[in-house]
């Protein structure tokens, strides 16, 4: 049974839950994502494996995921990103952000989001489990897909993007 770590609204620990019953309840629980960009500065993208207990085929950030109970977030981000897509690299701590989104099947994300950046401009190897494909794409690209494409999108994918593109903005000199 895997569990997620539910949190209040400062990220404080307050307790575990199974994590289909935090997602059938809407419960605030910790998670991150994570965005990789190869020297040409193009987005890597994946599309959600279609067996995805939800948002299963459409596409979002390289990987995102919940931490286990007692593991630190940055270490859960090096070994899904690992397990999802097949390589590791560093990642930068960017930010933090909360959403909730429903979806048509009942579940619920209600996640405090740790946003982590890194860079990659290797071989890709993803679990055929996770991941159906991926791409890299333009910042630019991306944006104006979602005039006529947003619905390809994961919820919170389309929330963090904007937050994702000022943040690179703001620290392009330090990377």
């Amino acid at each position: 049974m895997e569990r997620v770590i539910l949190v209040d609204e400062n990220d404080e620990e307050i307790g575990l839950m199974e994590k289909i019953e935090a997602h059938e309840k809407g419960i605030l629980h910790r998670a991150f994502s994570i965005f990789i960009f190869n020297q040409k500065g193009e987005m890597l993208l994946q599309q959600r494996g279609l067996r995805k207990y939800h948002s299963g085929g459409l596409w979002t950030n390289a990987c995102c995921s919940h931490p286990k109970p007692n593991e630190k977030t940055i270490d859960a981000a090096h070994r899904r990103l690992k397990e999802e897509m097949g390589f590791d690299t560093e990642l930068i701590k960017a930010f933090d952000f909360k959403y909730k989104a429903d979806f048509i099947n009942g579940l619920t994300e209600h996640e405090f989001d740790h946003v982590f950046v890194g860079y990659y401009n290797g071989k890709i190897e993803y679990n055929f489990d996770e991941v159906e494909t991926y791409a890299y794409r333009t910042m630019e690209r991306i944006e104006a897909s979602f005039a006529e494409y947003i619905d390809f999108y994961t919820e919170w994918f389309v929330i963090a993007f904007p937050k994702i593109k000022e943040w690179i903005e703001l620290n392009k000199d330090g990377l």
